[in-house]
């Protein structure tokens, strides 16, 4: 088992909230950096045993104060509040407190195609954090996600009636990955870091067409659900934008069969188990 608590940045969030799950399914300590403890996913954090304290990704203090007698660190940035600047300061200060604090392990949450040069703001920002991390000395794992399965979940009303909106072409497949997937993927580097340490990991679950999507979700919800190819001159957040263009060229260029076949220990979730899950009960 590790030696002292491993910390979870990010904890109540989409990504942090899987690996938290997945290292209380382990039964390993654990210390959330929450804004704020009050809140009550922090609450329920506390309550599973989880050790909360308060802090801010951008306040190298208070991640300092968090990073304490860890024996790792899961780290994740954000682009999405105040921009991509903001996201590569953010990275500063986690890797400032950890190089100060002596992390033996800093676990990076990145995205894949970071390394790419794809000219996509919020996966350059999280490659300029990864040259800094890489260049510097703390001992660090980088994980690179690809597109999310509950990324589908921001257009449920589209899918209730019928429709999945993607800009892709139908039969163009998009690696994803489960966010549970992502956590236990996480949590097996976290307690077991050797044979991790100074590697990066791009990781999926699945890369179903737009069409298998349109066809599980049906299959779940009992009904017909379509795909509809949404324009890229539809999309007006330059971004968003950039990603899908990115998408639609190169994409994501994960192994899949053999990441799997390295890490059977993972359960890697397909879309359509998850659209199951998901979309059953509705």
């Amino acid at each position: 088992m590790v030696d002292g608590p491993i910390l979870v940045l990010g904890a109540t969030g989409g990504q942090g909230g899987a690996v938290t799950d997945a290292l209380l399914g382990r039964r390993a300590p654990l210390r959330a950096l929450v804004r704020d403890p009050g809140r009550k996913s922090a609450r329920d954090l506390a309550d599973k045993g989880v050790e909360v304290v308060a802090g801010s990704l951008s306040d190298r203090g208070s991640l300092a104060a968090a990073m304490s007698g860890v024996a790792a660190v899961f780290a994740i940035t954000t682009p999405f509040e105040a921009g991509v600047e903001a996201e590569v300061a953010q990275g500063r200060a986690i890797l400032a407190a950890a190089r100060q604090k002596r992390v033996p392990h800093l676990v990076f949450s990145s995205v894949a195609g970071a390394d790419q040069h794809t000219g996509v703001p919020h996966f350059d920002s999280k490659a300029r954090i990864e040259a800094e991390l890489v260049s510097g000395d703390v001992p660090h794992t980088i994980l690179g996600p690809t597109y999310f399965f509950d990324n589908a979940l921001g257009g449920t009303e589209r899918i209730l009636s019928g429709v999945l909106d993607l800009p892709l072409p139908p039969d163009r497949p998009l690696q994803q990955l489960a966010r549970p997937d992502l956590g236990a993927f996480a949590a097996e580097v976290l307690l077991n870091p050797g044979p991790y340490v100074g590697r990066r990991i791009e990781l999926a679950s699945d890369a179903p067409t737009p069409a298998q999507m349109a066809a599980a979700l049906g299959s779940a919800l009992g009904r017909e659900v379509r795909h509809e190819q949404v324009p890229l001159t539809a999309i007006s957040n330059p971004d968003m934008h950039a990603m899908w263009a990115f998408l639609n060229g190169p994409g994501y260029r994960v192994d899949i069969p053999a990441l799997h076949d390295a890490h059977p220990e993972i359960s890697w979730t397909s879309f359509a188990a998850w659209a199951h899950r998901t979309f059953a009960a509705a």
